[in-house]
């Protein structure tokens, strides 16, 4: 990483939100999706809409099945091994790759959530509502 200073993308209802390019890779296909996702520091983990897995070569509903709960209440979600790869919004680099993992795909879900344990926790984000910008470092002290 880092990103410095990113604005928000404008979304849908005027809302300004931040926003990184991702591409979704199943790595026992090598089926790809290139999308955006959400950094949502209210999310607990990542989470896939559900319609993107048969686009990776997911077969939905043979993941591990756990109820999860969300703003909107509780709703099944099906894990599947999935990475994710990270673009800078602005120069499209290759920034980070999140390895094999484990992550939710989720009926009524439309959007791609970057959540904490997966992601997140792992750097220090810096939001600026006001400004409408955001910052992605790694951590200088890893204790």
């Amino acid at each position: 990483m880092p990103i410095n200073d990113c604005p928000f993308t404008l979304c849908a209802g005027g809302v300004y939100r931040p926003i990184l390019p991702i591409r979704i890779v199943n790595p026992h296909t090598g089926l790809t999706h290139s999308t955006f996702g959400l950094i949502d520091t209210g999310a607990d983990e990542c989470a896939i809409p559900a319609a993107i897995a048969p686009i990776l070569g997911h077969d939905l509903q043979s993941g591990e099945t756990k109820t999860v709960n969300t703003g909107n209440g509780q709703t099944l979600a099906y894990a599947h091994t999935t990475s994710f790869e990270v673009y800078h919004p602005e120069t499209v680099k290759l920034l980070y790759t999140l390895p094999d993992t484990p992550i939710d795909f989720m009926p009524n879900l439309n959007v791609v959530l970057l959540g904490v344990r997966s992601f997140l926790s792992r750097f220090n984000l810096n939001i600026n509502y006001p400004k409408r910008i955001f910052s992605i470092t790694y951590p200088t002290d890893k204790t």
